[in-house]
């Protein structure tokens, strides 16, 4: 198991507790015992040491109810209406269903409850996960949640910021039970969890004070999120631009006859893929084909990223090598997805000696690489696939699919290749220059998250004392 941030830090080791933002320092209590619980360590005197049974008058199961019938019907509140960043509930598009009032007896859902995720989850994303409800709304759970009650004792916010510590410690994974495809939480090896808590009026001042610190927190980390989208945009305008107006702002211009390309420069060629590359799709994959004398490592869909492909623990497929010439990939060949994001497009670099490609993928090489620059289609196809002219019928709603017959036909404006090779140089370094800012946009991200999920734990487990901090 996992333990939980800052659980495992030495009070006496410590002046100041250095949990730091914006140049504030955090004392520790004054005088701490030992707790007897090997993750939780040394907790303040005076804080209970106890099951965590005792932080709760009760639980209930949910219900899924049946479909609306206009008599019976109340908000159900599943899973996925958990706020796992603030630890509530949105309910600002609920799930409505019928469920009758024999039935909701002990599961309609007051202001303060905590609600319990049971079963659901994966490996990345465990199951039991607790948040709060926080609304007036009459409301149940759904069958895979469980209505927590609070006692009087206890404040409701101080505990859903317990339970977020034990859940990133991963306390919660020792009473998981998986049998099948679903994770389960056994809720009462789970409560069996010997935790501390303060008194009642400390609980609610580590409440309130997590409550603003987190709220700065999370404001800090939406404003770096909002950033790395503006900086996407921005480089994806970049790039539209250059592959179709180029880097002459004074160049004159031509209709190009196509909607999402718009005005050309008057001296660029308009022409379909087919007369400038060859497009071949992969091979089949059939489970006859998975076990033979001539296996090879093959790219799928989801091998296949912006501008960089994963070659790590690639599945087979037997591959004579008769066929190496059509389904061998060569270092240059660009791959383009048929399916999924359409049109995602990357090359192969030569990353293994031998690899092919499944059928979900395209393969284009130039006809002739003294009048075409690969890298320069790759960023007409990273254009065009934003702007969604891959998507079938320009219907969003059905599955899109980019055959081998439509990729060769679709129309894009090239322009001599000196110039494609000067767009493609103005690019990759204006492209390097975004990759270095969202990195340190989403390294600043993952920081602030992390320093979340440490201040939570050390004010919910007494290593810091907030109990004078006058909140923002």
């Amino acid at each position: 198991m996992n333990r939980a941030p800052l659980a495992s830090i030495p009070v006496e080791q410590v002046e100041w507790l250095e949990v730091v933002t914006g140049g504030r320092r955090w004392k520790p209590y004054p005088e701490y015992r030992e707790s007897n619980i090997e993750w939780l360590g040394r907790v303040p005197v005076g804080w209970t040491i106890d099951r965590l049974k005792w932080t709760t008058a009760g639980s209930r199961n949910g219900i899924w109810g049946s479909e609306p019938d206009a008599q019976n019907d109340i908000i159900c509140v599943r899973v996925a209406d958990f706020d796992r960043t603030g630890f509530s509930v949105w309910i600002d598009d609920p799930t409505v269903r019928a469920v009758l009032p024999n039935e909701r007896r002990g599961r309609v859902l007051q202001r303060g409850d905590l609600l319990i995720e049971k079963s659901g989850g994966g490996d990345l994303q465990p199951v039991g996960v607790v948040v709060q409800f926080d609304h007036d709304e009459p409301a149940v759970c759904s069958n895979f949640v469980a209505r927590v009650l609070v006692p009087p004792a206890f404040d409701s916010r101080y505990l859903v910021y317990l339970h977020a510590h034990l859940y990133a410690g991963r306390v919660n994974t020792r009473s998981i039970k998986q049998t099948t495809g679903i994770q389960n939480l056994d809720a009462t090896a789970y409560f069996d969890e010997g935790v501390a808590w303060p008194p009642l009026p400390e609980q609610r001042a580590i409440g309130a004070f997590l409550d603003g610190k987190t709220r700065q927190i999370g404001e800090l980390i939406e404003k770096k999120r909002r950033l790395i989208e503006l900086l996407q945009e921005k480089r994806t305008a970049l790039i539209s631009h250059a592959v179709t107006k180029g880097l002459n702002p004074d160049a004159p211009m031509k209709p190009s006859g196509i909607i999402w390309l718009g005005d050309v420069p008057e001296h660029w060629a308009v022409a379909p893929l087919y007369a400038k590359y060859s497009v071949e799709l992969g091979k089949m994959l059939d489970a006859k084909r998975i076990t033979g004398e001539h296996l090879v490592p093959y790219l799928r869909n989801v091998d296949v990223r912006w501008d960089s492909v994963r070659v790590d623990d690639l599945p087979e497929m037997d591959i004579e090598p008769r066929e190496y010439p059509r389904f061998i990939l060569e270092a240059g060949d660009m791959v383009v997805c048929e399916g999924g994001e359409v049109g995602r497009a990357a090359f192969w670099r030569g990353e293994l000696p031998l690899c092919a490609y499944q059928k979900a993928i395209h393969r284009i090489r130039p006809s002739d690489a003294t009048r075409d620059y690969p890298r320069f289609l790759y960023y007409v196809m990273y254009a065009a696939s934003k702007v969604g002219v891959f998507i079938s019928g320009g219907n969003p709603n059905t599955i899109p699919h980019l055959t081998g017959e439509a990729l060769r036909v679709y129309r894009f404006a090239f322009p001599p290749l000196a110039e494609q090779r000067a767009i493609v140089a103005h690019l990759d370094s204006a492209c390097a220059r975004f990759e270095a800012l969202t990195a340190t946009a989403e390294a600043a991200t993952v920081r602030l998250t992390e320093y979340r999920q440490a201040l939570i734990s050390a004010a919910v487990t007494g290593k810091i004392d907030v109990r004078m901090e006058e909140l923002a």
